[in-house]
């Protein structure tokens, strides 16, 4: 149990976004016009794109069997699909957002999207199996000392 717990509360620091700054009305609109436009096989399309991308890394690149081949149809995938929620699905939301906010609400309401996908993926219960086994290699005694220092319980959750 300390061990998935230690695991997951790891797993969750890596993948929290770096900074929780505060969007504008408008890239919240955006945001949600985005989500709600975007299919489950399109947020799979995005999914894709970035590991696509990520796995072009040469830390990395040597564990994906992807070729150039494939990550340029992935990338032309996401173009696509990117292009067609701004300028089609949620042109209202865009221009809105661009003309009150700026061009940086795109980024902004894109990132909700990626979370979002993300979610999907790491919900999928292979990958997250896979994972919690990062559980199996951690020294939970180190772990429960940390947060016993840190005054929370892990057997309640709660601070003391």
């Amino acid at each position: 149990m300390i061990r998935a717990a230690a695991a997951m509360m790891l797993i969750l620091a890596l993948w929290a976004p770096a900074s929780l700054a505060r969007a504008g009305v408008y890239t919240d609109d955006l945001a949600k016009c985005l989500v709600r436009s975007a299919s489950d096989s399109d947020q799979e399309a995005l999914v894709i794109w970035v590991f696509a991308a990520m796995g072009s890394h040469p830390s990395v690149q040597a564990y994906s069997s992807m070729t150039e081949v494939q990550r340029d149809a992935a990338t032309k995938t996401a173009a696509q699909l990117m292009q067609r929620l701004v300028t089609v699905d949620c042109r209202t939301a865009s221009i809105d957002a661009l003309k009150y906010e700026g061009p940086s609400t795109l980024e902004a309401a894109f990132k909700v999207l990626g979370e979002v996908a993300m979610r999907g993926l790491m919900g999928n219960p292979k990958v997250a199996a896979g994972m919690a086994r990062l559980g199996d290699h951690v020294d939970s005694a180190s772990i429960e000392a940390l947060f016993k220092d840190a005054g929370i319980d892990l057997g309640a959750g709660k601070a003391k």
